[in-house]
């Protein structure tokens, strides 16, 4: 069975084409600025204009037509309503005009089953890092939970905040991880873990602070600063695995892609037993092969969609699933 999966949550119009348990595609066009972060209206569209180029891009690497895929997917939520309703709108026509059958499936869910079908991870603790989400997810007691999740922004919105605030375009996280390398000495600033739980807002005020003050280099406010945060995400992602007795953890989401934090969570897992699993880039930035695979694993298990049944679900969190 085919699966043709579209992503459109954020910056990224993303299609993914998956027959079986091998993805045949995995095309990405993402939506930049030398200034200022995401725009809704302009990155919708972004989408708009990319979006057929994308579909037939990903057509062509899978060596597929279009009316062979047997079922197509989109992301349902949560994230950017101008840009969910992008990828709803043409996974709806693509439904009614090929009359295949459609299935809305939940973003964060995905970052996690992507990762359990190209790694050899059973039944991990996913660290998920993006732009607007940061939560520590996992499948106990029946269901996905979230065993920890931010209490203001996400860490990707984080560093994409301060590195507009040094002057770095968008999206930032990249840049900063690059420029984090030149530090050299670390600067003290607010770690913020409460319970399971941790917070962003404090930790950039400071550093505005600390760079408005001219006291400092940016690579040393860069390389403190990633430090800090990570050890505070991996913090709470231990002890998740802890109180579920698991023994994997998985990295998803863009900010996956920043080479220290993957450095301090295999160093984590190394030194609890436990291993560490990590996704090639493009699987762990926003995707469409995340969205085919696990449309095609729900449809598989049974679950069908009306089209009537398909609005859009901005605010759907991963333990509502």
């Amino acid at each position: 069975m085919i699966c043709l999966g579209i992503e459109s949550t954020a910056h990224t119009f993303g299609v993914g084409i998956v027959k079986d348990k091998k993805v045949l595609a995995n095309v990405i066009n993402s939506y930049t600025t030398k200034s200022g972060g995401i725009i809704p209206f302009n990155a919708a569209e972004h989408h708009i204009d990319v979006c057929d180029k994308v579909i037939e891009e990903a057509l062509e690497k899978a060596n597929i037509k279009l009316s062979d895929f047997d079922l197509v997917s989109f992301s349902q939520g949560p994230g950017i309503g101008h840009c969910l309703r992008i990828g709803a709108m043409i996974a709806r026509s693509l439904s009614l005009i090929l009359n295949k059958p459609i299935i809305g499936v939940n973003h964060c869910i995905a970052h996690l089953e992507i990762g359990k079908l190209l790694t050899e991870a059973k039944d991990p603790v996913l660290l998920y890092a993006s732009g607007a989400n940061t939560q520590v997810i996992a499948f106990e007691g029946g269901k996905y939970r979230i065993f920890g999740e931010t209490l203001d922004i996400g860490v990707g919105n984080f560093l994409d905040a301060f590195a507009r605030h040094i002057g770095l375009g968008f999206p930032g996280g990249p840049k900063l991880d690059k420029l984090s390398k030149d530090g050299k000495n670390f600067i003290e600033m607010p770690y913020i873990v409460k319970g399971m739980d941790v917070s962003f807002g404090g930790i950039l005020t400071n550093l505005k602070q600390k760079f408005n003050s001219k006291k400092y280099t940016n690579a040393d406010l860069a390389y403190s600063m990633q430090e800090t945060v990570f050890a505070m995400l991996l913090e709470v992602s231990e002890r998740a695995m802890f109180h579920c007795d698991k023994k994997e953890l998985l990295l998803g989401g863009g900010v996956a892609c920043n080479t220290r934090l993957q450095e301090m969570a295999k160093i984590m897992c190394r030194e609890n037993g436990s291993k560490c699993f990590i996704l090639e880039n493009q699987f762990n930035v926003d995707n469409g092969a995340m969205i085919a695979w696990l449309g095609l694993k729900e449809y598989t298990d049974g679950k069908r969609q009306s089209i009537e049944n398909t609005e859009i679900r901005p605010y759907w969190r991963t333990d509502e699933s």
